[in-house]
C-alpha cells in the first residue's frame, strides 16, 4: 500500500508545475556571487547559501521554507523585504535580511 501511495505522490510531484521561484536558472547566468539578500533587486530570483543567524531564527526560517539551497523571488523591497517562497509571501526585517547570504540565480524582466 505504502508503494502504491508513494508511487502516486512521485507521479503528481513529476505533473506539477514548477513556481516561478523553483525555475531553472539562466544558462549565461554571470558572476555568481554571494551577497545579503538586503542588497538584491526587486524581481531577482536568488538561492539561499547560508543563514547567519541565532539557532532559534534559523530553525523558524527553515521552516518557513527559507532553507539553505532553496529558490526565492524578492518581490518587494519596501518597507520590509517581501519575498516569495514556496508559493507563499514572507516579509522580512531589513536587519535579517542582512543575514541570509544568497546568490542570485536570475532577474525576472
Amino acid at each position: 500500500m505504502q508503494a502504491r501511495v508513494a508511487a502516486i505522490n512521485l507521479s503528481a510531484l513529476k505533473k506539477a508545475k514548477p513556481t516561478p521561484a523553483e525555475a531553472a536558472p539562466d544558462a549565461g547566468c554571470e558572476e555568481a556571487t554571494t551577497c545579503a539578500l538586503s542588497t538584491v533587486e526587486a524581481g531577482t530570483i536568488v538561492c539561499i547559501k547560508q543563514l547567519a543567524v541565532q539557532p532559534d531564527v534559523l530553525n523558524r526560517l527553515r521552516e518557513m521554507g527559507l532553507g539553505e539551497e532553496q529558490r526565492v523571488r524578492l518581490v518587494s523591497r519596501h518597507p520590509s523585504l517581501i519575498c516569495q517562497v514556496c508559493n507563499a509571501r514572507v516579509a522580512l526585517s531589513q536587519k535579517l535580511a542582512e543575514a541570509i547570504l544568497v546568490e542570485p540565480v536570475r532577474k525576472i524582466a
